[in-house]
């Protein structure tokens, strides 16, 4: 009987690792499938953002088109109001014109009156021979015609300043139409911005709740996972003397450090120290490798990141030619300049772009303006300059 129960109790012992490694493992299963499912919750909340993201280069697009429009509608008005400035000089010098004909007329009936009925005729009567009788018709006939003419231009006056004072009234309504246009466009312009200010918050809310989850559903595993570890050495340990001791974990390999590229003196490699910002604003994301502030892991930046508000104008930092001036996931809408020698400047997440490909840009001409566009952290400009095609720090270019 002792016996027996003896080999119960070294049974037992010897199955005591190994059940507690069976629970263990149950349990690491059923974290698994935990985060199994929270990895398709993220999968499907990327599928969503990038659904997002693409109604959000509609919406983009469309903010666009309507700020295009109210630019235009502004060069409208603008071309309306000119043209009343100009018809209200028309209308003085019409105005002028018919007064100085009203005069010569007003001039003209007081001699007819001084003159009386028989004026004319006691002229003509006194002609003393034919010749003379003909001469003196013929300056009464200029005399008529002259008084027909001043009226015909005054009534000719009178016209055009009704004309152009009914054009008036009409270029008066058109500018009333543009600027109530002009108001409804900003207030189109104000609500597309509210639809994607709404949109960006719920996804970036919903995706950093799943991201949440499953950092804490991993960290969970991750301890489960060495407390399993702890409990195979102890039972290698305790059960064979000749246990190969279990082989550490091999350490998390630190993220792609961005690393500078070493660039000639010349052109633009010349300006080191002398150039502007690109944009007046604080520099908040710097080149290379940063930890991030809420998870354990580090990202790389081959740029920086200059914080500015919304609508500022982005400069280029040197002479060349644009390459590349259009939309670009994941950087919004985006430039870049050619400045020769190797050397690029890239300027991303802009709200709209002011210059073309294969334009020639000179140093602080105006490229775009500063937007959010694919931006995570608001209005601001990702800035980088590349030599032979390798990111270099754009810091030390900078006063």
């Amino acid at each position: 009987m002792r016996q027996l129960t003896a080999t119960i109790l070294l049974v037992s012992a010897l199955l005591a690792p190994a059940l507690c490694r069976a629970g263990a493992n149950e349990e690491l299963q059923n974290i698994k499938k935990q985060i199994k499912e929270k990895n398709r919750l993220i999968s499907k909340t990327q599928k969503v953002e990038t659904k997002v993201s693409g109604e959000l280069v509609q919406i983009q697009k469309s903010l666009a088109e309507k700020q295009s429009s109210l630019t235009a509608l502004g060069r409208d008005l603008a071309g309306v109001e000119k043209g009343i400035d100009r018809t209200h000089e028309d209308i003085e010098h019409e105005r002028q014109e018919a007064e100085r004909k009203k005069a010569q007329i007003n001039r003209r009936m007081a001699a007819l009156y001084k003159g009386g009925d028989t004026g004319n005729l006691r002229v003509f009567f006194s002609s003393e021979s034919f010749p003379q009788m003909s001469e003196n018709l013929r300056y009464m006939r200029s005399i008529l015609e002259n008084d027909k003419k001043l009226f015909q231009q005054y009534n000719e006056n009178l016209e055009r300043l009704n004309k152009l004072k009914e054009r008036l009234e009409q270029e008066a309504v058109k500018k009333e139409g543009l600027r109530r246009s002009i108001e409804a466009k900003k207030r189109e312009i104000e609500q597309e911005k509210s639809r994607k200010a709404t949109y960006l918050v719920k996804v970036r809310q919903d995706k950093q709740s799943y991201l949440a989850s499953l950092k804490e559903l991993q960290a969970n595993a991750s301890r489960l996972q060495s407390m399993i570890q702890r409990l195979e050495a102890k039972s290698r340990k305790a059960y064979s003397s000749k246990t190969r001791p279990g082989k550490a974990a091999e350490p998390a390999r630190p993220g792609v450090t961005a690393k500078a590229t070493p660039v000639p003196n010349q052109g633009l490699g010349a300006q080191k120290g002398r150039l502007s910002l690109p944009v007046r604003g604080n520099i908040v994301d710097r080149f290379g490798r940063h930890k991030h502030p809420d998870f354990d892991s580090f990202t790389v930046s081959n740029g920086i990141s200059v914080a500015a508000p919304a609508g500022s104008a982005i400069h280029a930092i040197y002479d060349g030619e644009v390459i590349f001036a259009d939309y670009f996931k994941g950087y919004g809408n985006m430039i870049i300049v050619d400045h020769g020698e190797g050397f690029f400047s890239l300027y991303a997440h802009a709200s709209s772009i002011a210059k073309r490909v294969g334009s020639k840009v000179s140093k602080n001409d105006v490229l775009a303006s500063v937007g959010d566009l694919d931006s995570t952290k608001g209005p601001m400009l990702y800035f980088e300059i590349r030599y032979q095609g390798k990111p270099v720090d754009p810091s030390p270019w900078f006063r």
